[in-house]
């Protein structure tokens, strides 16, 4: 009864918030968010239907689109990048190369386990895929935020909603996939209360803080991080030319 009130709550806020956005038209703003939203709306409703229809197809449709909400949101974590560092276009470039280098390694990592697996559809692989993928989101928006506030940039209240609702469930669902492989059954049926409402809980955190848009804040009148950028740039390029002179002079003619 909970879950079903839960259920019902979450596809109405779900609505509620498209809805708002189309009509404000900011959803152009945070389309990867939105699109994020909206794929977890029909992911919910596709999952109902096949349930009702039949339940052997269930297990394989529900990791199916798990999968795919964990790449989705995968990407959202990327427009935060974007968003955040707009201001910062060197800084931007080296966060979103560091990711997509972090983000093929967690991948390469999930498939090549799953791969030696010598079962390869189980849960338990599923699961295991899914949890390098939720780890690198948890690490990447704490990455983001020490830096904010090691460079003092300040969040504007959609973006502040956005990581607040993201990284509350995130967070939980990276402890739910480390010890629910070896879970009992009574954790079981605690966490398949405790995801759905965690779901819930940002997705009220996103309609408060997204009911209107608001842009990112002026900068202070000092903001490092982009010389900071510039220089560790620099001793790159400079570090990167020595050690190509000294692979030409080792090199035989």
């Amino acid at each position: 009864m909970i879950s079903q009130s839960i259920w019902w709550a979450t596809l109405a806020l779900e609505v509620l918030l498209l809805a708002r956005a189309v009509q404000g038209k900011w959803v152009a703003r945070y389309p990867v968010f939105f699109g994020y939203i909206f794929y977890v709306l029909t992911q919910s409703l596709l999952r109902h239907f096949v349930y009702a229809l039949n339940h052997k197809l269930y297990s394989h449709v529900y990791w199916i689109t798990e999968f795919l909400a964990v790449l989705v949101g995968s990407a959202v974590v990327f427009e935060i990048y974007s968003v955040g560092l707009a201001a910062f276009p060197g800084t931007a470039r080296m966060a979103r190369n560091l990711l997509a280098l972090v983000f093929v390694l967690a991948c390469t990592k999930a498939i090549v386990d799953a791969w030696n697996d010598p079962q390869w559809w189980p849960t338990a692989t599923a699961m295991d895929i899914e949890r390098y993928l939720r780890i690198f989101q948890v690490v990447s928006i704490g990455a983001l935020v020490a830096l904010f506030l090691v460079y003092s940039v300040p969040f504007g209240r959609n973006l502040k909603g956005i990581l607040a609702g993201y990284s509350l469930f995130v967070s939980l669902a990276v402890v739910w996939l480390t010890i629910g492989p070896n879970a009992g059954t009574t954790l079981r049926d605690i966490w398949f209360n405790i995801q759905p409402a965690s779901y819930f809980c940002a997705l009220c955190v996103w309609t408060v803080s997204l009911w209107s848009y608001q842009p990112q804040p002026a900068l202070p009148a000092v903001v490092k991080l982009e010389d900071d950028y510039q220089k560790i740039a620099a001793a790159t390029r400079r570090r990167l030319r020595e050690a190509r002179g000294y692979l030409g002079k080792a090199t035989p003619l």
